[in-house]
């Protein structure tokens, strides 16, 4: 053709999917205006540069679950792809929590924030630092019952699917919120 100039040629049909792999965090603070800090966590979240937070749930307040006397949680999950090593995103989330004042003195005690991962694709670890998926996700209500309102179709790893292990969980004490989360 004249001039160099030929017409692209395509690849296959484009994905609309961001970049990255899929994983579930949970949310949970039990201590200052909660609901602002569950939202501080998402904008923080969305914020991270190879992180795109695809879905926020609708928030659950959650009866304690161990641990000592302490006020009720706020709850919630997100959807996220990364193209963070899960080791890279679980440090993220660390610094999070700390930005939001979260102390670390008494194991399941009350806290500020609280974010896990809970799945990331394809990985499974039984490292004490990062054990994937949530060792424990299986039997929190307060986590499959915020995952599967937002995945309805879910399935977490080795386990089943999320609306199966909710019915087997019962409601372990939590309700749905009125107040919502929004994506930044």
């Amino acid at each position: 053709m004249a001039g160099g100039y030929s017409e692209p040629v395509s690849s296959g049909p484009v994905s609309s999917a961001p970049p990255g792999e899929h994983s579930v965090v949970a949310l949970g603070s039990n201590l200052g205006a909660r609901l602002d800090i569950l939202q501080g966590a998402v904008t923080a979240i969305a914020a991270i540069a190879g992180v795109t937070v695809t879905a926020v749930s609708p928030v659950y307040e959650t009866v304690p679950v161990g641990g000592p006397d302490q006020p009720d949680y706020l709850n919630a999950v997100l959807l996220a792809r990364t193209t963070l090593p899960p080791r890279d995103l679980l440090r993220q989330l660390n610094e999070i929590e700390a930005a939001f004042d979260r102390v670390r003195e008494v194991r399941w005690g009350p806290r500020t924030l609280d974010l896990d991962i809970i799945t990331y694709e394809g990985v499974t670890s039984d490292d004490p630092g990062l054990s994937l998926p949530h060792p424990r996700a299986h039997e929190r209500a307060f986590v499959l019952a915020p995952w599967h309102d937002v995945d309805p179709a879910a399935v977490l790893p080795g386990r089943g699917q999320v609306a199966a292990l909710l019915a087997a969980a019962g409601d372990g004490g939590i309700r749905r919120a009125q107040e919502e989360l929004s994506l930044p």
